[in-house]
């Protein structure tokens, strides 16, 4: 059924569209009842967070759904089977079944599936209402002369709408061109990139409801968040090749490596990124020296990127600054080494390999915190004596 079956069959997309509208009312209301007698901006920021908050759950759902081996539940895009659900496509689901009992198409990945498809959807509306209620709220403020302007420019909701119509793309890939893995990674970085955009507009729309301004840093210390930050962003996307082309379990000892500091490994075969899954682009089989490789670059940046949260957190501590970030830094760094320890040596657990997935999605969010709540101190101004001040009568 499944080689028969459309890539793209776009028969239920009003479905899934008004099925979106849906699930996004019930935040909608949520955000609406809990703030009817505030402004328009108070109850866009209110949105704004929760809609933060709904993407990180999307982002774990999405783990949850990769690592349960679901990404091909459905084997067709948007829907399942030309079906707006799983219920409308039982007698294919049931045939694909019987042919693979495993898989990949079976009653419960399809449910997974299509689950995330409508999550996935009901963010979408969500950041639509927010874009337009921004650009709304930037007239509004044009003809009142300024009074009440958004404290950011209503293009960064634009943009982050742009981008989730760029992320349900990769989604698509994801499906139709078979768990690629540089697509199926692309969609995971797409995914954190999201809450980092989300995340500017929360921090900032909170800081202008509560009259806060950025804390000034030092510029060292504010180098090294920054530094910190593309560290974690090049260990995020290591993280993702490691897990797309499934090289987790390629070490399952700790702190060596199939009993030794340096395996035997390939990082050509490992890093040549256009291929497809546990395939090169010769149409031969992936090496095991290759996984190796894929999984211990990722594990020697995970000592540097722990390392300098680590130094990042202690400094933040040490100043008497931004303590909120510093706690969730530490905390955060801290369960990335359990949970990323608990893949190799427990067999990759389900729990700890989302967990690990979320706590780079928080961290992600956590550093973006940082650097919108923060800014470089201005360089310390030299002291100079008034002309002629020197030149005093005896």
């Amino acid at each position: 059924m499944t080689d028969t079956q459309p890539l793209y069959d776009l028969a239920p997309v009003l479905e899934l569209m008004l099925l979106g509208l849906v699930i996004a009312l019930g935040p909608l209301v949520w955000v609406w009842a809990r703030n009817r007698g505030s402004t328009p901006m108070r109850r866009l920021q209110a949105l704004t967070v929760l809609t933060l908050f709904l993407t990180f759950d999307l982002v774990l759902f999405g783990a949850f759904t990769r690592l349960t081996d679901s990404g091909l539940g459905c084997p067709d895009w948007p829907g399942c089977y030309g079906s707006a659900s799983p219920v409308g496509a039982r007698a294919e689901i049931a045939a694909a079944q019987e042919a693979m009992p495993t898989g990949p198409v079976t009653h419960g990945k399809a449910w997974i599936e299509m689950i995330h498809r409508y999550l996935a959807t009901g963010v979408g509306v969500l950041i639509i209402v927010i874009t337009v209620s921004s650009w709304v709220q930037q007239r509004r403020a044009r003809r009142e002369g300024g009074q009440q302007a958004p404290p950011l420019s209503p293009w960064w909701p634009t943009v982050t709408l742009l981008w989730v119509c760029l992320q349900g793309a990769f989604g698509a890939l994801t499906v139709t061109m078979k768990l690629f893995p540089a697509i199926v990674t692309l969609h995971l970085i797409g995914g954190l990139v999201l809450l980092a955009l989300l995340c500017v507009q929360a921090v900032r729309h909170t800081h202008s409801a509560q009259g806060r301004s950025p804390v000034a840093l030092s510029p060292v210390l504010r180098w090294g968040l920054i530094l910190t930050a593309l560290l974690l962003a090049l260990q995020v996307v290591l993280g993702g090749w490691v897990s797309t082309n499934y090289a987790v379990l390629a070490c399952t000892t700790f702190p060596t490596c199939q009993g030794s500091w340096w395996p035997a490994m390939d990082f050509a075969q490992g890093f040549q990124i256009w291929r497809k899954l546990g395939m090169l682009q010769d149409g031969s089989h992936i090496s095991f020296a290759a996984l190796t490789a894929i999984h211990y670059v990722h594990r020697l940046m995970a000592y540097v990127v722990l390392l300098a949260l680590g130094l990042v957190a202690w400094r933040f501590h040490r100043s008497g600054v931004l303590p909120m970030q510093a706690r969730w830094i530490g905390g955060l760094a801290l369960l990335q080494l359990v949970t990323g320890l608990s893949n190799v040596v427990l067999d990759w657990p389900l729990v700890a390999a989302v967990l690990h997935t979320g706590g780079a999605a928080a961290l992600v969010v956590v550093l973006t915190w940082a650097l919108v709540s923060s800014r470089a101190a201005p360089a310390p101004q030299e002291f100079s004596a008034p002309t002629g001040a020197s030149r005093v009568s005896a």
